[in-house]
Parts: structure tokens; sequence; C-alpha cells
């Protein structure tokens, strides 16, 4: 039997969108970070789910995920925040809401400097207290 949540998990997952975008934005920005930390960070997706029927479903994130809202001067701070503490956040910035592949996605990215970065959003899977360092002052999505 898998041990309960409050006695293995000490991290969780943050995600940071911009405040000031479209709730379908935020919501493609938040799927694709999001897809970004389970797909780099081993350990992090729990086990598959079953109905009282014995339908199968697929397995998610075994620990928090906390989606934050923040203007640009707040998403920026956090970003390099998370850069300086030594993170490797899944990225989101501006250029990709005119991409439609991947390819083009790291392309576009691969073009800008780190400090003339857009930033749209970002995630991150940290030490709870570090995720709370990095997201002070930043309010919770809602």
């Amino acid at each position: 039997m898998k041990p309960e949540l409050s006695e293995t998990v000490t991290t969780k997952i943050a995600v940071i969108v911009r405040d000031d975008l479209a709730t379908w934005q935020k919501l493609n920005i938040t799927a694709f970070v999001a897809s970004g930390v389970a797909a780099s960070q081993p350990g992090v997706i729990g086990e598959p789910y079953f109905d009282a029927t014995g339908v199968k479903y697929l397995p998610m994130f075994d620990q928090p995920v906390m989606v934050f809202a923040a203007g640009a001067r707040e998403i920026r701070r956090a970003f390099d925040r998370a850069i300086e503490r030594g993170m490797q956040p899944a990225i989101f910035t501006a250029e990709l809401f005119a991409t439609g592949n991947d390819v083009d996605n790291r392309r576009a990215i691969r073009g800008i400097g780190f400090d003339d970065l857009d930033v749209m959003g970002f995630g991150f899977l940290a030490e709870r207290k570090t995720v709370d360092k990095i997201c002070k002052g930043i309010r919770l999505h809602g």
C-alpha cells in the first residue's frame, strides 16, 4: 500500500501564468508547462486510477500543483528567482503563441537571449519551501 501524500511528498509543482492573458491562453500554458514537469521529473506521476467497475484511467501527478497568476514584472521576478535557485523550468514565451509544433517552439526560444525572454508562463518542481520563496508575493490563480 502506498503511503499517504503527507508522509512522502516534500515537493510541489508550481505553474505561474501571466494574469493579463485570455483564459484559453492561460489553460494552454498550464497544460504545456505541466507536461514539461511530468516529462522531466522521474517519480512525480502516481499510479493509474480504477473506478468501481474496473475501468482504468491514466495516472496523474502524485503531489500538489499550485497555479499562480502574476503580472509581467512579477512573473519575470519569479522566473529569475527560479533560475537563481537552480531550477530548470518548463517555459512558455509570447512567441510560442505563433508556432504550431515543437520544432518551431524550440527554434523560437533558441533565438532569444535569457534577458529578452517574454515569459508568459513557466512551471517547475521544487521543495515546498523553495516554491514558496520563488512565488512570494504572487497570488494563486482564481
